[in-house]
């Protein structure tokens, strides 16, 4: 593209050198540039205290069809950094309903997604049944996991580094979240 437009000249032989790589030598030769541009940045720490006892929703009892089945993320608010203090978004949508709510949340802690949690069960017109949230330590932790039992909610989690586990949600993030 800038041979087209003019920018930059190279020789032919010059020219010809990516294409003699392998694959595996332009990935060594670009991973200084990808570390200095990261392709986003991620607030969620895996949590791995309960993973044995909260099952992937693939393998639990869903009905997808019934209004009250929701999948939960969280969206953090922090700019360019993920350093300091910030706000984030529970989001909650519901897989047969695409009923969305949002609660602010802050700081980010297991305490204050289960505050966020128990004002979602008083706001939604229908009883909250089941939960299916990413692994992160704000929701695969003990205090979600009783929680969860008190109140007869199924819990559940999506597969570890499956984005697309959990798409209903994923796609409020930006369109209702992030857009606004």
């Amino acid at each position: 593209m800038l041979e087209h437009s003019g920018q930059l000249q190279l020789s032919e032989q010059v020219q010809g050198l990516p294409l003699q790589m392998s694959r595996a030598s332009i990935d060594r030769c670009l991973t200084r540039a990808w570390d200095r541009h990261p392709r986003g940045l991620s607030t969620t720490q895996p949590g791995t205290l309960l993973k044995r006892n909260i099952p992937v929703r693939s393998y639990t009892p869903w009905d997808e069809e019934k209004p009250g089945f929701l999948e939960i993320n969280l969206v953090a608010h922090c700019g360019d950094t993920t350093e300091g203090q910030y706000v984030s978004t529970l989001t909650c949508t519901g897989l047969s309903t695409g009923w969305t709510e949002c609660f602010p949340v802050f700081p980010r802690t297991k305490q204050t997604v289960i505050e966020a949690i128990h004002r979602l069960r008083a706001t939604l017109p229908f009883p909250l049944l089941g939960l299916d949230s990413d692994n992160g330590t704000e929701f695969i932790n003990e205090l979600l996991f009783r929680y969860c039992k008190i109140y007869k909610i199924t819990f559940a989690r999506s597969r570890p580094y499956k984005k697309n586990d959990q798409a209903h949600v994923e796609q409020k993030n930006w369109s209702i979240v992030r857009r606004l």
